[in-house]
């Protein structure tokens, strides 16, 4: 079973003027989040017009459909894999109950998603799919029946949700944007004349020439509306936030900023750090397009061994990491990079990648790259080993998936293929400022807010 891991887009223009262009153009920028199913739902004061399917932004919107998207609020969504029933995956999801209209668009999962089902079920309430979005959904449309606003509705269930969450909200005349106190998952809010949005990442305003106006602080909501923007606090700042360190590690764009600290710098330094804990003799320092380039230039700036394209992407193949098996991850490995081998002939290499997970694409890389004529392959890991699933959302596989639950590190070199292999340690993260206010769970077991396995 996948989990979620996917971005989210919200926008309201003061002007009136149609927002649906503006939600697309910031989807197409997160595409490297989701690449299942996308959609935008668009809200002009009287109807909802709705488009949304599998596949990729491309693919699902088109300058027919997109024209018929009318409105001045909207939200959308990319997704990259189901969590098990096929309508799970598709949204915003929309709803109608007696308040008028509801729309949701969420990224992340809830560690109590059980128990919450349950009591609704307990009172009637009937589900058409296992999201956790709908989920939400539903407690939300429960709440405004007992408070007198959306956002008072929205401030009362979050305090009853335990786990990951990020979500924009549209109801009738509103734009809600809220994130969970640990702050999981990044999201911001961005502005360009009278417009506004909410991302998932800030690369999206850069793409619409949009001013990044803040993060959505960790428990914070945030509600747009005739009246202004509104920041509610009341629920932040209650626990120490854990931002997902992973963002930083592959999930984001290198152009992002979450919360104010730039994706590419921390790569740079990720990569010297990494150098200092496994330095290697080399010819060269090559990176696994795309997730390990930054990081290779940081080794390469730190050790002082030349940097050097040896693997050629193909860039109409999507990420390998949220391929659902490991024969869908072999294949796209295969059709994905390509060994250079003008410049790796003959060579002693450290490449240098994100991770390991099941190091089925790591062994792959290896041979494909010795199979380019290098000599040696020192494989260098900017992150730590995986030991630990995750909870909140990241498609990090059960503990018995893991390569180094099942082996240790020179079981893995064996496996892999490796002549060497090093990881960043843990304690790098520090040296790096990616320790204080970050999530490092998968990595050392500290779950910030106690979740355990005997949940799973």
């Amino acid at each position: 079973m996948l989990h979620e891991e996917c971005g989210v887009m919200g926008a309201y223009d003061f002007d009136g003027k149609d927002v649906a262009l503006d939600i697309y153009h910031g989807l197409y920028t997160l595409q490297h989040r989701g690449q299942e199913s996308c959609g935008i739902v668009t809200n002009d004061y009287v109807r909802l017009y709705t488009v949304k399917d599998k596949g990729l932004v491309n693919e699902v919107f088109t300058k027919d459909n997109l024209v018929t998207l009318k409105g001045k609020i909207g939200v959308g969504h990319v997704l990259y894999g189901y969590t098990g029933d096929e309508n799970d995956g598709v949204q915003p999801i929309v709803s109608r109950y007696c308040k008028g209209t509801m729309t949701i668009a969420m990224n992340g999962t809830l560690t109590n998603y059980d128990e919450l089902r349950a009591g609704l079920e307990q009172r009637g309430a009937i589900f058409q799919s296992s999201s956790h979005a709908e989920l939400v959904m539903n407690l939300i449309a429960v709440a405004r029946t007992e408070t007198p606003s959306a956002e008072a509705a929205v401030l009362s269930v979050v305090k009853k949700l335990r786990g990951a969450y990020s979500i924009v909200l549209m109801s009738p005349k509103k734009l809600i944007a809220v994130r969970d106190p640990y702050g999981f998952k990044p999201l911001s809010l961005g502005v360009r004349g009278k417009t506004y949005f909410f991302a998932s990442e800030t690369a999206a305003f850069d793409v619409l020439k949009a001013q990044t106006l803040c993060d959505v602080e960790p428990g914070e909501l945030i509600k747009i509306d005739d009246d202004g923007v509104t920041h509610y606090k009341e629920n932040a700042g209650k626990v120490k936030p854990a931002q997902c360190v992973f963002e930083y590690v592959y999930f984001a764009r290198p152009d992002s900023y979450i919360d104010g600290k730039s994706v590419y710098n921390a790569r740079i330094d990720i990569g010297k750090a990494l150098y200092k804990a496994c330095p290697a003799e080399a010819d060269y320092v090559i990176g696994v397009p795309s997730s390990g380039l930054h990081f290779a230039l940081g080794y390469s700036y730190a050790s002082g061994i030349p940097y050097a394209d040896g693997l050629v992407k193909n860039s109409y193949v999507g990420r390998t990491f949220i391929k659902g098996t490991d024969e869908q991850r072999r294949e796209a490995v295969s059709i994905k990079l390509n060994a250079l081998r003008g410049a790796i002939d003959g060579k002693d290499v450290v490449l240098v990648d994100d991770s390991i997970v099941r190091g089925t694409t790591s062994a792959n890389l290896i041979r494909m790259i010795k199979d380019g004529g290098a000599k040696s392959v020192h494989m260098r890991i900017a992150s730590p080993p995986f030991i630990h699933s995750c909870p909140y959302g990241s498609d990090i596989p059960d503990r018995g998936q893991l390569a180094a639950v099942r082996m240790d590190v020179e079981g893995i070199r064996k496996s892999i293929g490796a002549d060497t292999l090093g990881y960043l340690p843990v304690s790098a993260f520090a040296e790096v400022g990616l320790k204080d206010r970050f999530c490092d769970a998968c990595f050392t077991g500290n779950y910030p807010d106690g979740w355990k396995y005997k949940q799973q």
